[in-house]
């Protein structure tokens, strides 16, 4: 295959690593969506990134949309976010003790969204999910959680649950080794389902603990809810003494300083974050209301710990990249881009007849099939799109175009990827629809 320079493209030495892998790491992979499960061939190794790029052990060079699932907000390796990595090495890495990079973090976070009061910082948004949920039920002294078919929040084992085939609001499980008990604990409802959510309020409120949600769920296509759904429900969970933890790894300072929550004027108990607080290093955070927050050891009897929790690496990077996107007013730089890139996408989409259409909110996008309402719950993603997103994907990584590697998975935008990167990826789609 050749690839926009008309140079032959080779994935030998990727496909060869690839065979390395295999044998020594289930399937190959440290993360199942890496694995380029049903795209019919070996993932691409990297070796470098760089701006919007990454480059390849085979010596290619890819636009890259994929940034590491959304960390990179300011492309790889941004200059100002590395000096203040690379100024902490100096100093160390690890301490396993107090210091003050975390400090300066959390200072910042508390001063800068209005309803967050105190924070904790973990090592992964999986565990930031887990903790707050652990929080909850103590505060409220009930077990069950609530939460929606097509967020993802993680592998705690109480989320890894979908819909069940009964009544509304039972679920099993999504992945082997759960057990039935702690699936019946979590119940799940469809989102955009007001009238099954109060179903389930209705009859579980009295057992339920919280509800989580991703406020633009980003992790099953991108599913934008409505004003009114999420009001909504912040309204029920209210009423009826059961927190609402919002879930904001993925749109927590991408889509806006405040994320979501800012951009609906929500006000929920717990928040999690994760991605860009850490600057593209293993970072997350659970925050929200200082009585909630103090239940958490050693103030509380809600016990979590972690050896790297606060990393000093990731809390300089993360404060780096937090005070630039301030700073620089990036949001709005980044929102214009999308906007671009999504309107240049389906004039082509249109043009070609493709069938698919890029759905698009502030720095996120989602290319799918067309569809002639706006996509707000799984049900209501077309059957074909998996199918639609295979083919087009092989063709875009032969021409140096990374997407992420599922069809179910958004694109993120960075501050690195220029007009001129913009221009290439419409010519790239362009050759590959138009033959």
């Amino acid at each position: 295959m050749m690839n926009q320079t008309g140079d032959l493209l080779s994935y030998k030495l990727s496909d060869s690593y690839f065979e390395r892998a295999k044998k020594v790491i289930p399937g190959g992979v440290h993360s199942p969506v890496r694995s380029f499960k049903n795209l019919d061939r070996s993932p691409v190794f990297f070796e470098k990134g760089d701006g919007p790029y990454l480059y390849s052990v085979d010596g290619q060079r890819y636009i890259d949309y994929c940034l590491s699932f959304g960390p990179l907000i300011l492309g790889h390796q941004d200059p100002d976010v590395k000096s203040a990595v690379l100024n902490m090495m100096d100093k160390g890495w690890t301490f396993g003790a107090c210091e003050k990079y975390s400090l300066d973090l959390a200072e910042w976070i508390v001063e800068n969204i209005s309803y967050v009061d105190k924070v904790r910082f973990v090592s992964s948004g999986t565990e930031a999910v887990m903790s707050a949920l652990r929080i909850a039920r103590a505060v409220t002294g009930k077990n069950k959680i609530l939460k929606f078919d097509g967020c993802y929040h993680g592998h705690v084992d109480s989320l890894l649950v979908k819909s069940g085939s009964g009544l509304a609001g039972e679920s099993s499980t999504s992945s082997a080794g759960i057990s039935a008990q702690v699936a019946s604990e979590t119940l799940v409802c469809e989102l955009n389902n007001f009238k099954q959510f109060e179903e389930i309020i209705d009859r579980e409120s009295k057992n339920l603990a919280a509800v989580i949600l991703e406020p633009i769920p980003a992790n099953y296509g991108l599913l934008i809810q409505t004003n009114e759904f999420l009001e909504g429900l912040q309204k029920l969970c209210k009423k009826n003494n059961i927190l609402l933890i919002l879930d904001e790894v993925i749109s927590g300072f991408r889509v806006s300083l405040g994320g979501m929550t800012e951009l609906h004027q929500l006000d929920p108990d717990l928040v999690c974050y994760g991605k860009i607080i850490g600057g593209g290093f293993p970072v997350g955070c659970y925050a929200g209301k200082v009585e909630y927050m103090n239940y958490v050891a050693p103030i509380g009897n809600v016990y979590q710990a972690g050896t790297l929790s606060a990393n000093p690496v990731g809390m300089v990077a993360g404060l780096a990249t937090l005070k630039k996107l301030k700073e620089e007013n990036i949001y709005t730089k980044l929102s214009e881009k999308t906007g671009y890139l999504a309107k240049r996408l389906n004039s082509l989409f249109a043009e070609t007849n493709a069938g698919l259409r890029c759905t698009h909110f502030q720095s996120l996008f989602w290319m799918h099939s067309e569809t002639v309402s706006p996509i707000r719950s799984i049900a209501e993603i077309p059957q074909n799109q998996a199918a639609l997103f295979k083919s087009l994907f092989l063709k875009a990584l032969d021409l140096n175009l990374y997407l992420a590697p599922n069809a179910y998975e958004v694109g993120f935008m960075s501050a690195a990827h220029s007009t001129e990167v913009l221009d290439e990826t419409i010519y790239i789609l362009e050759r590959i629809l138009k033959g």
